[in-house]
């Protein structure tokens, strides 16, 4: 009996383990400069922009030195960016195409917070904060345009690092984000740091 329990928790805990394939860990996304690399090179070495990879590390300046840390920019799996979708669907349908945007910007900037989980899968599924993943809702498929938005949230990635929070003052209200700073307001949405 014992010896058929034994097998029952390891295949439990490995189908667990693998429930949520190739989550991305963000806080890995760094770049170590190198002697004789520049914001430019290491720019074109991932794909990205100049501008882009010196906001998302506050470089106003290019100059780098051996040894300093850049922040890259999230790229999720397949998985991930299904997810964030299906969220962005759930969280602003009937929202603007700029609110669609705002909402995945927000998983993002939580992703490269020290305050939140370091996945997109560990964001969206942290305690209580979305409530399309207490509802459900986050298991419909996504619109053509709220994947678009979350495609263009990704490449903005760097340019706004402020807003962590957002709700809709007309169907939740909190004590907790009305302290908060908002950032700005799209649509139905306050979005706050």
């Amino acid at each position: 009996m014992l010896k058929k329990l034994g097998i029952i928790a390891t295949i439990t805990c490995s189908i667990f383990a693998f429930s949520f394939p190739g989550q991305s860990e963000a806080h890995a996304n760094t770049h170590t400069v190198q002697k004789g690399e520049s914001i430019y090179k290491i720019a074109t070495k991932y794909g990205l922009s100049y501008k882009q990879l010196q906001e998302m590390n506050d470089k106003g300046e290019s100059t780098i030195h051996p040894g300093d840390q850049l922040k890259l920019p999230v790229v999720p799996n397949n998985y991930e960016r299904d997810l964030l979708s299906r969220l962005v669907e759930a969280e602003a349908k009937g929202e603007s195409y700029a609110g669609k945007v705002a909402v995945a910007t927000v998983v993002l900037n939580r992703v490269e917070s020290e305050l939140f989980p370091n996945s997109i899968h560990g964001v969206i599924h942290d305690g209580i904060q979305f409530s399309p993943v207490l509802n459900g809702t986050i298991k419909e498929a996504a619109s053509a345009e709220s994947k678009r938005a979350v495609e263009e949230a990704l490449d903005y990635q760097g340019y706004d690092n402020d807003s962590l929070f957002f709700y809709n003052p007309d169907k939740a209200q909190s004590d907790y984000l009305s302290q908060k700073e908002v950032t700005t307001v799209i649509g139905d949405h306050v979005f706050m740091k």
